[in-house]
């Protein structure tokens, strides 16, 4: 996935429906890059933009994405310890 941006989003305002494009291909394996693309389009807003409170979340959402992984249903089984990347927060080992 490529971290360059539509040559577009540059020439106008920048929308809550920008982030909501850029979020919504989100995944573990690609969530630090989809961070960087909204922090990049976001950086220029003024404080309390709907655009950049928007996108700010996001960036906290695919920074926890990104480190921790995604779980779907039961967190784990009795007797059966979670993968170490799954356990792990940002900057401990086992972390990606």
């Amino acid at each position: 996935m490529s971290e360059a941006e539509h040559p577009e989003r540059h020439q106008r305002d920048v929308t809550i429906d920008d982030v909501r494009q850029l979020m919504g291909s989100s995944t573990p394996h690609f969530a630090l890059q989809i961070r960087n693309r909204i922090a990049k389009l976001v950086r220029e807003l003024p404080e309390g933009h709907p655009a950049r409170i928007e996108g700010e979340r996001e960036i906290a959402r695919l920074t926890e994405l990104g480190y921790s992984g995604e779980v779907r249903g039961v967190q784990h089984e009795d007797g059966i310890e979670p993968l170490p990347s799954l356990s792990a927060g940002p900057g401990e080992p086992g972390a990606h």
